[in-house]
């Protein structure tokens, strides 16, 4: 791993990122009247802006990187981002961990179509990547750092945004492979003089992997996908906009069974329900935009263990009810105010859990000064949250460009997480519980050719997490555990992106990420150490070139991550691994197009959790209809 990660920093200073592009100011190219999605964020400030007016560092993956990455799963697209790490509890559509500098994955608040994907009645809140497709996705945003000021609870790590492909005409694609997969999305759209609507299909199966990396019975996947987005125009400035999700799925699981109460395969299988939306106002005047609208997202999940019978064993309903309102007012002198104000109900219920409820009501402010050249911005948030009170945060960035090529970026950030309702209420509850806080620092430098050829960044890093919940014993509870604020953590490190494009047929790109995230909990045992499952060092290398042979192009991936540890205390450790990837695609005319690839082409053995398992060498294809 030593000699393979020396290689990778020598090939990043000569490589590119796909995400960096989006990150420079040679990329706000105009396309139709419109900057490229590639070039342009709402995760800063919550209003549109292009990437390279944030001080914040975003990364943009547009519609043409999704497709190049094929298949529906999102975390091989989000693996080429600095700053990420991944764990899987098994094979494709288990519970999926996204870990953005070294947060724990319910610190990074997750957005589809502007709603929160939030499941309220899970322990430690979160959203679950295994269940989002990546094939009915048409942009993804990623921002690194906290940034509570515009996102509120939830957003201490980063914010990952999610939209809806949309297209006007016919898209279908499908692909069949390894452990009987097969993957399908089919995308249709109308578009006319006042308004248009997309939606969007997909089922995806498969007899998968053992999630026990001992055992031998592969646990399948279903999941059959629904969503949709669309807006009507009233007026010139005034439209009314809604989407909408229904994803239905399926997954085995294994468990602890007698005699050894041991990981192993069991009969035990999941049902998930979810289903989200939003519709409003959206109004885009000469100097004000706004965007009123009412969200709901409804997640509930169903465990079964046949050992003991049909009926479930367990479950879980999560729901939240949002009303908000965002704008941007544009001043004289290149001054803009962001500014919003919500309010959000939730509510969960378990098998062993009354309904409960919650409220918190927000509003906040950015005022930003943008330029061609330089860009300044700093604001504050208050939250009022219906059992632990009153929360300010504030936030700052700025970024200035020393020459056409060089720029430097500096932010800094306050999170917050609000306690969940299964911490405040379930039987391991505690109502005096305070939010989770996070202060984050990040300072940067990018560098790129006007003619695009050439970029590269390197961005410091460092996030100070306090009153941090976590699950301990207390021999005064009523089942001798408790949820409490007694944690504390430290992340530092360092991202570095760099792009190279030698022809106009030909680019590599790479991302390397060092990482340090350590228990700084005083008298905790564990204190020093680093967290659990958080590598140290991760690098993404990519390789694409278009053959001037039928336009067939060829892709390539490697995937380096080091040793981490899977426990606090730091004594079982999770080895190293290098995954690569092959790709292919072969247009056939103007509407067809055949693809496919070889994952983990050298059938490593790895893990990203210690005892679940991953897939060896696996192969797919499939092909795509545009009309």
């Amino acid at each position: 791993m030593k000699t393979l990660f020396t290689i990778s920093i020598s090939l990043g200073a000569l490589a590119l990122s796909a995400s960096a592009q989006a990150q420079q100011a040679s990329d706000d190219v105009v396309v139709a009247d419109r900057i490229a999605d590639r070039s342009i964020t709402v995760v800063a400030t919550g209003s549109v802006i292009p990437v390279d007016q944030s001080g914040q560092p975003v990364t943009v993956f547009d519609a043409k990187a999704i497709d190049a990455v094929q298949g529906a799963d999102l975390s091989r697209l989000l693996e080429r981002a600095p700053g990420v790490t991944l764990a899987r509890n098994g094979g494709i559509g288990s519970t999926t961990s996204l870990f953005v500098r070294g947060a724990n994955s319910e610190q990074t608040l997750v957005l589809l179509d502007g709603v929160r994907l939030t499941d309220v009645a899970a322990p430690s809140g979160g959203t679950d990547l295994g269940s989002i497709a990546l094939g009915a996705l048409g942009k993804v945003e990623l921002l690194r750092g906290s940034n509570s000021v515009v996102w509120g609870s939830d957003a201490l790590g980063g914010v990952l945004a999610l939209s809806s492909r949309q297209f006007t005409g016919l898209e279908a694609s499908a692909e069949g492979g390894s452990h009987g997969t097969f993957n399908g999305d089919a995308t249709a759209g109308l578009e006319g003089k006042q308004g248009a609507i997309s939606l969007t299909g997909g089922y995806t199966t498969t007899k998968g992997i053992s999630a026990a990396a001992i055992g031998t019975e592969p646990d399948g996947y279903r999941q059959a996908r629904v969503s949709g987005t669309g807006h009507f125009d009233l007026t010139r400035e005034l439209s009314v906009v809604a989407t909408a999700r229904y994803a239905w799925s399926h997954i085995d699981i294994d468990g602890f069974p007698a005699p050894n109460y041991t990981f192993a395969d069991t009969p035990e299988y999941q049902v998930s329900k979810q289903a989200s939306g939003r519709a409003g106002l959206r109004y885009r005047g000469a100097n004000l935009d706004l965007d009123a609208g009412y969200a709901l997202s409804d997640t509930r999940r169903t465990y079964f263990d046949p050992t003991f019978g049909k009926a479930p064993n367990y479950n879980t309903a999560g729901r939240s009810e949002r009303a908000d309102l965002t704008g941007r007012l544009r001043l004289p002198s290149n001054f803009a105010l962001d500014f919003g104000a919500d309010t959000e109900r939730t509510k969960f219920l378990t098998a062993f859990d009354p309904e409960q409820t919650a409220r918190l009501t927000s509003g906040h402010a950015l005022l930003g000064w943008y330029t061609d050249r330089a860009t300044l911005a700093g604001g504050v948030r208050v939250d009022d949250h219906s059992r632990f009170g009153t929360h300010t945060t504030f936030g700052a960035n700025g970024s200035v460009k020393l020459t056409d090529r060089v720029r430097l970026t500096a932010s800094y950030g306050e999170g917050f997480k609000a306690p969940t309702l299964y911490q405040l209420y379930s039987a391991y509850g505690k109502l005096s519980l305070q939010p989770e806080n996070s202060r984050s620092y990040d300072a940067g430098i990018a560098y790129g050719t006007a003619d695009g050829t050439f970029h590269a960044g390197v961005t410091a890093f460092r996030r100070d997490s306090r009153n941090l919940i976590d699950f301990v014993s207390c021999a005064k509870c009523l089942f001798g555990f408790s949820y409490v604020n007694v944690g504390k953590a430290r992340a530092e490190g360092i991202e570095a992106e760099a792009s190279l494009r030698p022809a106009d047929n030909f680019t590599v790109s790479a991302t390397y990420t060092h990482l340090k995230v350590t228990n700084q909990t005083p008298g905790n045992a564990n204190f020093g150490k680093d967290q659990a499952r958080r590598p140290r060092n991760a690098v993404t290398l990519v390789a694409d070139w278009t053959s001037p042979w039928a336009g067939l192009a060829l892709g390539a991936d490697l995937r380096l991550v080091s040793r981490s540890f899977d426990d606090a205390g730091n004594r079982k450790r999770v080895d190293g691994y290098e995954l690569a990837t092959l790709r292919a695609k072969l247009p056939l005319g103007e509407h067809y197009e055949l693809f496919a690839r070889v994952e983990n082409l050298f059938d490593a053995k790895y893990q990203t959790v210690a005892g679940y398992g991953t897939y060896g060498r696996s192969a797919y294809a499939g092909a795509k209809l545009r009309w």
